[in-house]
């Protein structure tokens, strides 16, 4: 009777280190690195361990997806409590250093057909705790959502953000301080006290 293969629980170290070196390696050379021994090996452990602690690689690319929700959420959750959620969700979208990550889950997903669903479901949770911040900045500000859709709002910031970091990793500069001086300047109106 053959013996079912141990599996490590997900609070291990090791784990960690693994799903953190499997990122790293996506945003250095993009997911088509991400092999169990380069993971291994930039995490500093044993080929063997990657498959102790996930059977497949997609299984690794899973925990990443499922962490890297986890974080998000728990970060949107910060940006929702800060005195002008607006100001604070455009400066964490404008200075997102994991946009590459962004892009390279956005590769996967379309030539690993099995993580199509987590990866789309993953961006459907970000874009709903997004349009959750703006609709709530809004509604404080007395502005209908009829007047300016949340929807229309959170696509405007979260895509301009996107379009300007996919240029900042282009090198491309153009226009650049005008659009977020622009966006700047409109959210700064909800710096102040919202109606009561």
């Amino acid at each position: 009777m053959a013996s079912e293969r141990r599996i490590a629980g997900p609070e291990s170290k090791n784990r960690g280190a693994l799903l953190d070196a499997a990122e790293a390696l996506m945003l250095d050379e993009g997911y088509a690195a991400v092999t169990s021994r380069r993971v291994a090996e930039r995490a500093g452990l044993k080929p063997q361990l990657v498959h102790y602690y996930f059977r497949t690689m997609d299984d690794l690319f899973l925990a990443a997806i499922r962490r890297r929700i986890e974080q998000e959420l728990a970060s949107q959750a910060q940006i929702l409590r800060a005195p002008n959620p607006l100001r604070a969700l455009w400066n964490a979208l404008i200075d997102n250093r994991d946009f590459g990550l962004i892009t390279e889950y956005t590769a996967l997903a379309n030539h690993r057909k099995a993580l199509r669903a987590e990866i789309a479901a993953a961006a459907q949770q970000f874009l709903e705790a997004q349009a959750e911040t703006v609709r709530s900045v809004l509604s404080r500000h007395g502005i209908a959502a009829e007047d300016l859709p949340p929807v229309v709002a959170t696509s405007l910031i979260v895509g301009t953000a996107q379009l300007l970091s996919m240029h900042a990793s282009l090198g491309l500069s153009g226009g650049r301080d005008d659009i977020i001086e622009f966006f700047d300047r409109h959210i700064s109106k909800f710096d102040g006290t919202a109606e009561t």
